[in-house]
């Protein structure tokens, strides 16, 4: 069995690496070749069908956390059914999903807005609602998507009521964050008390060897007791082999080079870099196939070293220009 630890002062105890589903709830998605992926085809049945046997190779793995939200498509509803099918109890698993996104694509790659955005009370009603209608007592953690301080939502009373309400009847509240400022986001995350005590048990970030900015507020969080999920460890894979701009090459040698000294691949020395920082407890690997999970798999594997980490250093960007890179990927 994979390792498991402690999400923060939850309780609940997740495997080191878990597996997000946005890249199979949908048919449309922003990692690089997500097309490609898709090519066994994209109806409601056949993705369904792929992702059960992702899961069931997650699951065979030692996975035991699974990411999902309302705006992944029919990510919660395929989780639920896979869930079912194979009779996995509420407690040989840790669930979490996410609020404040509305799936917009009509099950359209080509569709001109795939999510809308929206952290209003309302919103967190509905979908809470929804995603308790389809998770049942498999739901373990709910979280704010993309949480921002540009949005308001750690400042709306009614959300942070609605959240607690929620925390009060035993499902462990968290957020996301995202964007270059994420760890002004998180550190004002941490103000915010419900009934006397901090709202959030969880944190979801981005941290990977191009963006670790949010490395020392995790520390902290962690450090207060928060659980710590990483999230597009991989860049939505631009630190793979996919990534053939020619802007990228120096990176993806890089990256070539210290895998091989390694033995392994790309993909799993990034992964391993995020294992390797003390405050991360769970690791999301994307993958929307079998092989791409067993390839992230294998960072579990890898002697991550000081030389690997010293050599890994130089590739991180400018924040900014990081998240501005990452909002002009193409849905695909």
């Amino acid at each position: 069995m994979m390792e498991r630890r402690g999400l923060g002062c939850t309780k609940l105890a997740v495997s080191r690496m878990g597996l997000g589903l946005a890249a199979l709830g949908r048919p449309g998605y922003m990692n690089l070749g997500h097309a490609r992926d898709m090519a066994g085809g994209t109806s409601v049945e056949a993705m369904e069908a792929r992702a059960h046997r992702v899961m069931d190779a997650a699951w065979a793995a030692g996975v035991r956390y699974f990411d999902a939200a309302r705006s992944y498509g029919r990510a919660e509803a395929f989780l639920a059914s896979w869930m079912a099918a194979r009779g996995i109890a509420p407690d040989e698993v840790v669930i979490g999903s996410k609020w404040g996104y509305t799936y917009t694509a009509g099950w359209r790659v080509d569709a001109d807005v795939h999510e809308v955005k929206e952290h209003s009370p309302s919103v967190l009603a509905r979908q809470s609602a929804e995603s308790r209608a389809i998770l049942g007592p498999h739901l373990h953690l709910y979280q704010i998507h993309s949480a921002t301080r540009e949005s308001g939502v750690l400042e709306n009373r009614e959300v942070i009521e609605g959240l607690g309400r929620l925390k009060a009847e035993g499902i462990r509240v968290g957020l996301s964050v995202t964007g270059a400022a994420q760890a002004e986001t998180l550190r004002r995350a941490m103000e915010v008390e419900w009934d006397g005590e901090r709202l959030f048990d969880a944190v979801q970030a981005t941290w990977n060897v191009l963006e670790p900015s949010a490395g020392p507020a995790l520390a902290e969080a962690h450090a207060a007791g928060m659980g710590v999920a990483v999230k597009e460890a991989l860049a939505n894979g631009r630190l793979t082999g996919r990534n053939d701009d020619p802007a990228f090459a120096p990176i993806v040698g890089l990256l070539r080079g210290e895998a091989s000294r390694l033995g392994t691949s790309p993909d799993a020395l990034a992964i391993a870099a995020v294992l390797a920082q003390p405050w991360a407890d769970v690791v999301l690997s994307g993958a929307a196939s079998e092989d791409q999970l067993a390839s992230n798999l294998r960072a579990l594997d890898v002697r991550f070293d000081e030389e690997a980490a010293d050599r890994l250093r130089a590739l991180a960007q400018d924040a900014g220009e990081y998240w501005s890179e990452r909002s002009r990927l193409p849905w695909n």
